[in-house]
């Protein structure tokens, strides 16, 4: 698989709690620079982040993150307001608890309405696989097809657990045709970006790829090569 082909499909992430505006202007640039799907930010940096990098690449974030049992009132206002400061995507979390409860019918009511807060703008539910049985993620993998969510993602990063192989290849055969699904979590290397893509993933969140490619360029005064 070529490195362009792979590199159009990373969410290029930092949702660090120390992450500086320095940070994240990197982030942007490197997003940019290496032809990223979007850059994943906080929720607070998102309309600086929309004013600094002026359409060059679509800002996603975060809400209802990590642990997912914020209200569907407060996911809603956040989805708004991340819409209105330049959001182009929204990555939520599911309530996690609700699925052990097996309220089937709640999160599909919950992921609909926080769909409608974002106004047209992709959205991308996470349903926190490391914490799930597969009998779970298989009936969620039915609630976010019939949602109408853009995608399905397998984690946040901060549950124990990123994304598994044997977790993507579950949800590619279980999702409906009209949802994609995004790897996200543990993601180290290119092996591992070319693996979950292969296995279904259209997706991929992580920070490590963007790195891996960094450090293969020839490297003058810090600087990369001019070619």
């Amino acid at each position: 698989m070529e490195l362009k082909e792979i590199l159009k499909t990373v969410d290029h992430t930092l949702l660090s709690q120390t992450a500086t505006w320095e940070e994240i202007r990197a982030v942007c640039d490197d997003g940019i620079r290496y032809g990223c799907a979007s850059v994943c930010i906080p929720a607070a940096r998102v309309k600086e982040a929309a004013e600094y990098v002026r359409g060059r690449i679509p800002v996603c974030t975060v809400i209802g993150f990590p642990n997912g049992y914020s209200t569907t009132a407060a996911k809603c206002f956040e989805a708004e307001d991340a819409v209105r400061n330049g959001a182009a995507e929204i990555d939520m979390v599911i309530h996690v608890g609700w699925a052990k409860e097996g309220r089937w019918d709640d999160i599909l009511a919950e992921i609909r309405a926080v769909k409608a807060a974002c106004q047209g703008r992709l959205l991308k539910v996470i349903i926190e696989t490391c914490l799930l049985t597969e009998a779970e993620k298989i009936r969620l993998c039915g609630v976010v097809t019939e949602s109408g969510a853009d995608y399905i993602k397998t984690s946040t990063g901060f549950g124990g657990g990123g994304a598994t192989r044997e977790d993507v290849a579950l949800m590619a055969a279980h999702v409906g045709p009209n949802v994609k699904i995004k790897a996200a979590g543990g993601i180290a290397d290119l092996k591992d970006a070319e693996d979950f893509l292969r296995l279904g993933a259209s997706r991929l969140g992580t920070s490590r790829i963007v790195r891996a490619v960094k450090a293969m360029e020839p490297q003058t005064n810090g600087e990369p090569v001019k070619k």
